[in-house]
């Protein structure tokens, strides 16, 4: 056990980017189609981050024509090439699933002014 453990620490990014819930961010995702790469944009609202350690992921929520949609993606992926935070949001919450039930500007969060 102590092994794994040794290995999953060693697997962890130093550079591991720094946000926090509520924070409107820019991910980066690297996505393979046959034997081309490119790089993928997911812009959103973080409403939940889980887990710790190598399995600790984070959730994305943005709306898409309407439609809310929602990306979980590990911190430490290798697909993940870097995250780029575009607002920092001020919230009470550790979670912000009740984002799921608002629409318009109710879903907003507010900014904090750094």
């Amino acid at each position: 056990m102590d092994a794994l453990k040794m290995i999953a620490e060693s697997s962890i990014k130093s550079d591991a980017p720094q946000f926090d819930i509520g924070d409107t961010v820019r991910v980066h995702v690297k996505i393979r189609e046959g034997e081309r790469e490119r790089i993928q944009v997911f812009e959103g609202t973080v409403i939940a981050r889980k887990g710790g350690g190598v399995s600790e992921t984070f959730t994305v929520r943005r709306l898409s024509f309407g439609v809310g949609v929602e990306r979980v993606f590990p911190i430490h992926s290798p697909n993940v090439a870097k995250v780029d935070v575009v607002r920092h949001g001020h919230v009470r919450r550790a979670k912000l699933y009740y984002l799921r039930d608002r629409v318009g500007k109710a879903a907003k969060v507010k900014e904090v002014i750094r």
